[in-house]
């Protein structure tokens, strides 16, 4: 209260004071007790009577009703005339004792006056179509398919949903929910409808399913329903796993029928490249069989050549394949029309080394100790981007994977030095030298270099053979792995999980390390000839070893799943989540013919090599489960009788003899 006000409220109050003793005064005390007593009895006895004949008038059920609304009413007439008898400061207490001047209070009241009402008149239409129903049961079946049309038509209109106590925007409560994981999602739908339609929604099943892995290219509308399209998946990749484990699928070799040496063999995704002694390249589409891009004409130097090169080197990507031969001629072709090759040059010397980018249109190549990196531009041309000479000769070349449309590094090591190529760059940089020590394998991936280091002399006292990884970022050494007394001889680091890293070394070991605390975490007694190729994921490990041995290991239990041997070393080991693809290569490029008195250069079938194609995806009842070599028939002029079909029956065989 106001101070003006206070003392205004003090000059009443004395004012009301005085004129009260002024009129006492004017009256006898006795007089006016005497008087205020016989008022008193005459007014409790007027009261009596009324109160007697009114519940003698009313009925034994509504008489409590009666007397109660009767007090109700006359004590709300007393204090009425009370209030209206009172003087203003007095009622001006009263409200300040029940706080009635607030204006937050009175609101409040307000409001819940307002949400009575609300009930009620929402109650009233409840008991209103109740009894409309109990009066008309025959229309009871057409109105509630109205409802069910109506309660459909406001749940697509709606755009808030009620969460706790409160209401948010479907966007936001979207938000919340995609944090949340699948038996999460599932325990929400059981909280209330309205919870239900935001837990099963589209966008999110969608993001999770691309978030493990599954149509990671697939836009949300091409699926009608995500959730069962994810339950699809982990199904179908919990029987993949399992096959995987008991060896069940279909086994294809992929042979070229040619009698000539397999050179070499790369691959990705679904694509497959094989380079021939006899200069043919030859590529598969695992996906589409059929696919008219199969035989890869050579450039027209090569074709008129004789003898035809060998192919040293194969690379393909998912847009770009492209050989490189002995002479030094490299051609490159698209993996969509093939045919004639869409980029040629040649080199003086024989080509060391060559390497695509997996994911851009980036070609290097390395003769001797001269370096060519070639790019495609915004219209498809390719043409030189920078060429430039190392010290010695280039043994390893790598092209950093995850640049897309960046400009292409180059990783490249020679002798005792690693080097990084950037065309923007005049001169290759030199990430690692130390004098004495050569690198033995490379490998990088789009943010991490790693390289084997052999150890030589006295350094072989301080630890033994060493993997050094390198950060792109900052071209300094991150974290040294490693103490193998034997050569390192491959390594994965761009197919491995996340701070992990795979290697093979000639000590026979297979090796996984991890980036994080650089320690070991298996160590497989794998291949008595050393490793030459390998790959990890998150469950399992595949090796290949120079005796031609193909083993899958389980990664945490450290067991051996399977293997499978051919003649020659593996050279080439790649998989995906459901298929995997061996190259066994032979060292020997010119072995002899079928007999030893034969003239016919053409190879044995046990000298070429075989690339091995498993799909693990298909049931132990395919037609392709069981091996090329058991499904050959004996009929077939290019069979050998080592491989006659096992499908004949024996009888058979034996009712055609002539003693029976």
């Amino acid at each position: 209260m106001a101070e003006d006000e206070l003392d205004a409220f003090r000059k009443r109050w004395k004012r009301e004071l005085k004129s009260k003793k002024e009129s006492s005064a004017s009256f006898p005390c006795d007089t006016s007790d005497q008087s205020g007593k016989k008022d008193l009895q005459k007014r409790y006895f007027e009261d009596f009577k009324n109160l007697n004949h009114s519940c003698s008038t009313s009925e034994p059920g509504e008489r409590g009703d009666s007397e109660e609304e009767r007090f109700a009413a006359k004590r709300g007439g007393e204090n009425a005339t009370k209030s209206e008898d009172q003087p203003e400061y007095v009622s001006i207490a009263h409200s300040l004792l029940d706080g009635r001047t607030s204006p937050l209070l009175d609101r409040i009241q307000e409001e819940r006056s307002r949400r009575k009402r609300q009930y009620q008149k929402v109650t009233d239409v409840c008991r209103s179509s109740l009894q409309q129903q109990q009066q008309h049961p025959q229309r009871k079946s057409r109105k509630d398919e109205e409802l069910v049309d109506q309660l459909i038509q406001d749940l697509n209109e709606v755009n808030d949903i009620p969460f706790f106590d409160i209401e948010l925007p479907y966007e936001l409560a979207l938000k919340i929910f995609q944090h949340l994981d699948c038996t999460e999602l599932g325990r929400c739908a059981q909280v209330s409808r309205a919870w239900r339609v935001l837990a099963e929604d589209s966008v999110l099943w969608y993001k999770m399913c691309t978030r493990e892995g599954f149509h990671q290219e697939a836009g949300v509308s091409d699926s009608p329903c995500w959730k069962s399209t994810l339950r699809d998946c982990r199904n179908s990749a919990r029987t993949v796993c399992s096959n995987w484990k008991n060896r069940v699928g279909s086994i294809s070799q992929l042979q070229f029928e040619l009698g000539k040496v397999l050179c070499d063999v790369s691959s990705c995704d679904n694509f497959v490249l094989a380079g021939y002694t006899s200069g043919d390249v030859r590529l598969w589409d695992t996906l589409h069989w059929d696919s008219s891009a199969s035989y890869l004409k050579t450039n027209s130097l090569s074709v008129t050549s004789e003898p035809r090169p060998y192919v040293s080197h194969v690379q393909v990507n998912s847009t770009v394949a492209a050989a490189a031969y002995e002479d030094g001629c490299v051609d490159l072709w698209s993996t969509e029309t093939g045919g004639v090759p869409i980029h040629h040059y040649q080199t003086p010397d024989r080509i060391q080394a060559l390497a695509l980018s997996p994911d851009s249109p980036a070609l290097c190549s390395a003769a001797g100790p001269d370096v060519r990196l070639d790019g495609a531009d915004d219209r498809g041309y390719w043409r030189t981007l920078c060429r430039t000479q190392l010290p010695k000769t280039v043994e390893g070349l790598v092209l950093v994977p995850g640049r897309g449309q960046q400009r292409p590094l180059a990783l490249l090591s020679a002798a005792e030095a690693v080097y990084l190529l950037d065309p923007w760059e005049e001169e290759p940089q030199t990430l690692h030298s130390v004098y004495g020590h050569p690198v033995t394998c490379v490998d990088a991936s789009n943010c991490n270099v790693a390289f084997g280091i052999k150890r030589t002399g006295w350094a072989m006292h301080d630890g033994g053979n060493k993997i050094h990884v390198y950060s792109l970022e900052t071209k300094k050494p991150v974290i040294c792995v490693g103490n193998s007394p034997g050569d390192f001889s491959c390594i994965n680091l761009k197919d491995s999980p996340p701070h992990l890293l795979v290697c093979g070394n000639k000590d026979r070991r297979v090796r996984v390390f991890d980036l994080r605390a650089g320690a070991s975490v298996a160590s497989l007694y794998a291949h008595h000839l050393g490793v030459t190729s390998v790959q990890a994921d998150e469950w399992k490990i595949v090796s290949g070893g120079g005796e031609g041995l193909v083993c899958v290991w389980e990664t945490r239990m450290g067991a051996k799943l399977w293997e499978m041997h051919n003649r020659h070393p593996v050279r080439h080991v790649r998989f995906n989540t459901s298929t995997l693809l061996t190259a066994n290569i032979p060292d020997d490029k010119s072995p002899r013919g079928a007999c030893i008195t034969d003239d016919d250069l053409t190879a044995h079938r046990r000298h070429r090599g075989v690339i091995c194609h498993y799909d693990f995806s298909e049931g132990a009842s395919s037609q392709d489960h069981i091996l090329p070599i058991c499904r050959s028939d004996y009929k077939e002029s290019h069979g050998y009788n080592y491989n006659i079909g096992l499908a004949v029956p024996y009888d058979r065989l034996s009712g055609s003899h002539p003693s029976h």
